[in-house]
């Protein structure tokens, strides 16, 4: 499995909005297979603050580029994010292999 973590930094005092604006329009606009390859999203209490911060699990790196062609050919996903970039300060986006062991999302 592959997993990719996006972290975006937010202008202070902006979270309030980008949670609605997520949890209105973002979230919803996903499809149910693109859903499934969600983990979670978690915001942060420590360390850098006013980040959101989503976890996504794929086979391989081509389900990946297939699901980021996917969202981004999404009319609805493309109109939310017109409205959350300009609360955004920094995105960081990493790709993660599993470890041989332990659990794994």
């Amino acid at each position: 499995m592959l997993y990719e973590l996006r972290k975006y930094t937010l202008k202070v005092g902006t979270m309030a909005t980008v949670l609605e604006l997520y949890g209105n329009k973002g979230y919803p606009a996903f499809s149910a297979a693109e859903k499934a390859r969600l983990v979670g999203y978690f915001t942060s209490d420590t360390g850098t603050l006013n980040q959101i911060v989503h976890l996504w699990r794929f086979k391989d790196d081509a389900e990946r580029r297939e699901h980021w062609a996917s969202v981004f050919s999404n009319a609805a996903f493309m109109e939310f994010a017109k409205d959350l970039r300009p609360n955004i300060l920094t995105q960081e986006n990493q790709l993660l292999n599993e470890a041989p062991w332990g659990p794994n999302p």
